[in-house]
């Protein structure tokens, strides 16, 4: 019986859809990134991964032409807290993700809350490598302020998005363990691969 069940869940691993990712080193790139957000980026990936039920797997590459989401850390703009640009890798679907790990193009509000509490900080890095790459592998935009996926045109208090995942933090390594994403989001995610079997 347990080999059975080793055998399905090696049958599932082989079968899951596979990205690979490159996240780019901090070290002299212009950037307020710092080398721990690596860990922010691979752990939103881990995160959809989990939540897909085993449909979706991430392998890291340590060199960004072979990899499909290629994660860039951005000098802000203003009211920009990252991206997700498509891009072809050999044939097969990826993106470059942008992200702004300095708060201060977002605003005074914002700024002076990642002053105070570096773990609201942590919160927006890590929801924004969550949200997009969340585009890069093929979710849209919701109009659900609840979910990871909901745009800020919408509107809506955008200090309290993040503020409600960051009063589940108690330390940084909480975030591992509260993903962000919405059960409307899972099941996007699971629509999302339905649709791409034969």
């Amino acid at each position: 019986m347990r080999l059975l069940a080793a055998f399905l869940l090696l049958l599932g691993f082989l079968s899951a859809e596979t990205y690979t990712y490159w996240i780019e080193p901090c070290a002299d790139n212009g950037t307020t990134c710092r080398s721990e957000d690596a860990d922010l980026a691979q752990w939103a990936l881990r995160a959809w991964q989990s939540a897909s039920s085993g449909e979706l797997r991430f392998e890291k590459t340590g060199r960004m032409e072979q990899a499909q989401l290629r994660f860039h850390w951005a000098v802000g703009r203003g009211g920009l807290y990252g991206e997700a640009r498509p891009i072809l890798v050999n044939g097969r679907r990826g993106a470059e993700i942008h992200v702004r790990p300095d708060l201060a193009h977002l605003g005074k509000e914002m700024a002076a809350i990642g002053q105070r509490d570096p773990l609201f900080r942590e919160t927006i890095v890590y929801l924004t490598c969550l949200h997009e790459s969340g585009h890069a592998i093929g979710l849209a935009h919701t109009a659900a302020f609840g979910d990871i996926m909901y745009s800020f045109q919408h509107g809506g208090d955008i200090v309290e998005y993040f503020m409600r995942y960051r009063r589940k933090l108690a330390a940084r390594d909480d975030i591992r363990r509260n993903s962000g994403i919405s059960a409307e989001d899972q099941a996007a995610l699971r629509t999302l691969f339905t649709s791409k079997r034969p």
